[in-house]
C-alpha cells in the first residue's frame, strides 16, 4: 500500500494539489513505519517535509526533517545528514528566522568537507552567501559568492554557476561596485543562453538595465530592456506589463 500512496502523493504533487499530496505522504509515512525500514521511512518523511514547507506549515516541516536527521544520525548516512542539516537551515530561512538557520548550515559544512562533496558545498556556501548578504555583511557574502563559484566549477554545474554569478552581481550592484556587477551579471546571462533558460537570462537583463541606467549608459540600458519585454512576450512572463512601461519611459 505504501507504493500506492506514494504514486498518488507524486501525481497530487505534478497537479500542484498540495493539501492531497500532503495526505498520500502521510499515509505513506504511516506505513513505512509500520514496515520498519528506515529508508524507506526517510524518503517518505522528506518528501511529507518538502510538501508541508510548500505549505508553508513550517513546524511540521522541522518535525519531519527532525526525525529524518535521527534516522540518518542511526545510520550513519552522512551525507544525507548533510543534506537534511541543509533543509533545516533553509527552512529557517523560508520562514523569517535566519539566526536559525546558520548552526545547521555550518554543521553541514564540516560534513560536506570532510566527503569532498563539491556539489553540496556549492550550493551551501551560496545559502550561507545570501544569509550574509541579508545580513548587510558584505565581505564575508562575496567571499562566500567566490567558494561557491569554486565549487561549481569543479563539478561543471552550470546552473549552479549561473546562479551564483547572478546573485553575486546582485550583491555588488546592491553595494554600488557597478564594475564588479557588470562582470558577474554578464557571466550569469552567459551560463543563462548556454543552457537555454531565457527567462532566467531575462531575470539577469532586468539586473543589468538598472546598472546601466545608474552608470547614464541609457542606450544599454534600452537594449538590454528590448531583450527583456522580447522574452517577456515569448514566455508570457508576469513582469511584461511593468517591463513595457519601464522601455516606454527610456524613450
Amino acid at each position: 500500500m505504501s507504493e500506492d500512496h506514494k504514486h498518488r502523493a507524486r501525481i497530487f504533487l505534478h497537479r500542484g494539489d498540495l493539501l492531497q499530496a500532503r495526505t498520500a505522504w502521510e499515509a505513506a509515512v504511516a506505513d513505512d513505519r509500520t514496515a520498519t525500514n528506515p529508508q524507506a521511512l526517510s524518503a517518505s518523511l522528506g518528501n511529507l517535509g518538502n510538501t508541508c514547507a510548500l505549505m508553508h506549515e513550517f513546524a511540521r516541516a522541522e518535525q519531519c526533517y527532525r526525525e529524518i536527521l535521527q534516522i540518518q544520525r542511526t545510520e550513519r548516512n552522512l551525507t544525507a545528514v548533510a543534506h537534511t542539516l541543509v533543509n533545516l537551515g533553509n527552512l529557517h530561512i523560508a520562514s523569517d528566522h535566519p539566526e536559525k538557520a546558520r548552526p545547521y548550515y555550518l554543521e553541514a559544512l564540516d560534513l560536506l568537507r570532510e566527503l569532498q562533496d563539491a556539489r553540496g558545498l556549492g550550493i551551501l556556501h551560496t545559502n550561507l552567501a545570501l544569509q550574509e548578504a541579508r545580513a548587510g555583511q558584505w565581505n564575508q557574502a562575496v567571499s562566500s559568492f567566490q567558494l561557491a563559484l569554486e565549487h561549481h566549477r569543479i563539478v561543471g554545474n552550470e546552473e549552479g554557476l549561473a546562479v551564483t554569478y547572478s546573485q553575486l552581481g546582485k550583491c555588488y550592484l546592491d553595494q554600488e561596485n557597478l564594475l564588479e556587477a557588470e562582470r558577474c551579471l554578464n557571466n550569469a546571462s552567459e551560463h543563462y543562453i548556454k543552457l537555454g533558460n531565457e527567462p532566467a537570462e531575462a531575470a539577469v537583463l532586468r539586473l543589468l538595465t538598472s546598472l546601466y541606467a545608474k552608470r547614464h549608459d541609457l542606450i544599454s540600458a534600452q537594449r538590454c530592456l528590448e531583450r527583456v519585454v522580447s522574452l517577456d512576450l515569448r514566455y508570457r512572463l508576469p513582469d511584461l506589463e511593468a517591463d513595457s512601461k519601464r522601455l516606454l519611459n527610456m524613450k
